[in-house]
């Protein structure tokens, strides 16, 4: 029997888990973690808090009885102090108090990320939250309940941001949302996009105030204002959602890291130490836009590395076909929807890139049902290669982003889209598609 200790029980690790015990029956599986429950969706807690679902039960999607079950040794609410290496053992205490040491043939660490938190005055006051855990999630529920919170700043105009800022405003409070950026979603998507939504959520009276840095949170035991590069504002609630960094603390010293600090991994999720697999948000992941290692945080990446883990743990060689960040948000009914690189990302990491806009009627104007649709395709300027693909619409067009995904890790260029055999039907979409008439105007 190969012993395999996971640290970590969340998307990550529940992915290597299920992987093991799902398919080979010659390993003995221990899972740790330091929470009382594993499996949030932490993407649907803005879902919940902004009572778009009808509660929280949903976004748990399995337990520790399923893998008990199966025959895992789980550890919850325990945290692992140290490792070492050279040993193979893992040091953990339970929350109980009591200290016990597992051994290991293999590890996979599981870690995840933690928030960035701004080391500003005034951040231990009462009412700032972060927002991560199941348990954070329960905390702005409760607090969004009470009356007298009234106006609520978020700190951080990413996904989690404006996610939580439209669920505030639904809540029926004043919504503020900062950053130090000129616009939402600037890791994501460029400025022909992101207008967009500035416009929708300042159409649902979201305050936006952009290019603004947090300097001081002000108040006796509760926060009472944010003080800004801009101003000071009175508020009686703070979510911050600047970020994450790879959690990375316990093997730092011992294995080889990224540059922000992430476990740096091969393409089967093995660290420097070769009995040791890092997997999820804690680990480097390889960018087929970028054609190197990077550092994308998203729970779709975090599942099949584990999956990837798992697999060559178990003896069967998997090696990750990259990824290019797939990623998508809807805030007000305003679908947006990305891969890849945007043209300013790609800009940014050096690479020579060109791009081609279109937008059109989803269906031929005659359909009663219809909505305007933007696309964008980046490609890279020499060779071609699509690098990145932006959409926006009220309609779903949510899975034509997967076309695009696989164009950018199979290399296909852009002008192989220009006579793409697309269908067509009025129900769906116009004869000249948006896909077609972008690619043609291609350079």
């Amino acid at each position: 029997m190969t012993k395999t200790v996971i640290i970590g029980a969340n998307h990550a690790g529940i992915a290597a888990a299920n992987t093991l015990l799902d398919n080979f029956s010659d390993q003995q599986v221990v899972m740790i973690d330091r929470n009382t429950n594993l499996s949030y969706l932490g993407c649907g807690t803005a879902l919940w808090v902004g009572r778009q679902i009808d509660s929280y039960e949903g976004l748990f999607y399995t337990n520790e009885g399923n893998f008990t079950a199966k025959g895992a040794q789980v550890h919850m609410a325990t945290s692992v102090d140290s490792i070492d290496f050279t040993k193979q053992e893992v040091y953990c205490q339970a929350e109980s108090g009591e200290t016990f040491t597992q051994s290991y043939d293999k590890l996979i660490l599981a870690t995840g990320s933690i928030p960035i938190s701004p080391k500003i005055p005034g951040r231990d006051l009462n009412h700032i939250h972060f927002l991560k855990l199941f348990q954070e999630g329960q905390a702005v529920d409760h607090e969004l309940a009470n009356e007298e919170i009234k106006t609520v700043a978020v700190v951080g105009a990413g996904y989690i941001g404006v996610e939580i800022a439209e669920a505030a405003q639904r809540r029926g409070k004043k919504v503020l949302l900062f950053d130090a950026a000129d616009r939402s979603l600037p890791n994501y998507y460029d400025k022909w996009f992101t207008d967009d939504m500035d416009q929708n959520l300042a159409a649902h009276g979201i305050e936006l105030h952009y290019g603004e840095l947090a300097k001081e949170y002000k108040g006796r035991e509760n926060v009472e204002a944010i003080v800004t590069t801009k101003g000071e504002y009175p508020v009686d609630m703070v979510i911050n959602a600047i970020g994450f960094l790879p959690n990375s603390a316990l093997g730092k010293e011992h294995l080889e890291t990224f540059s922000n600090g992430a476990y740096l991994v091969d393409r089967h999720q093995k660290t420097s130490d070769p009995d040791v697999y890092a997997i999820g948000d804690c680990a480097t992941i390889y960018s087929n836009a970028l054609e190197k290692t990077t550092y994308i945080a998203l729970a779709s990446n975090a599942v099949r590395s584990g999956i990837i883990a798992g697999f060559n743990i178990g003896g069967t060689p998997v090696e990750s076909p990259g990824v290019q960040g797939s990623n998508g948000i809807s805030i007000y009914g305003l679908n947006m929807i990305a891969t890849g690189l945007s043209v300013e990302a790609a800009e940014k990491a050096g690479i020579v890139v060109k791009h081609t806009d279109y937008e059109d009627l989803q269906r031929p104007g005659f359909m009663h049902e219809n909505e305007k649709v933007k696309i964008r395709i980046v490609y890279e300027a020499s060779s071609r290669r699509i690098v990145g693909a932006q959409l926006a619409s009220h309609e779903d067009i949510s899975m034509l982003i997967h076309m695009f995904s696989l164009a950018i890790e199979e290399r296909v260029t852009i002008d192989k889209l220009k006579l793409l055999d697309i269908f067509f039907l009025p129900h769906f979409n116009q004869p000249y598609n948006y896909i077609t008439m972008a690619a043609l105007r291609a350079d």
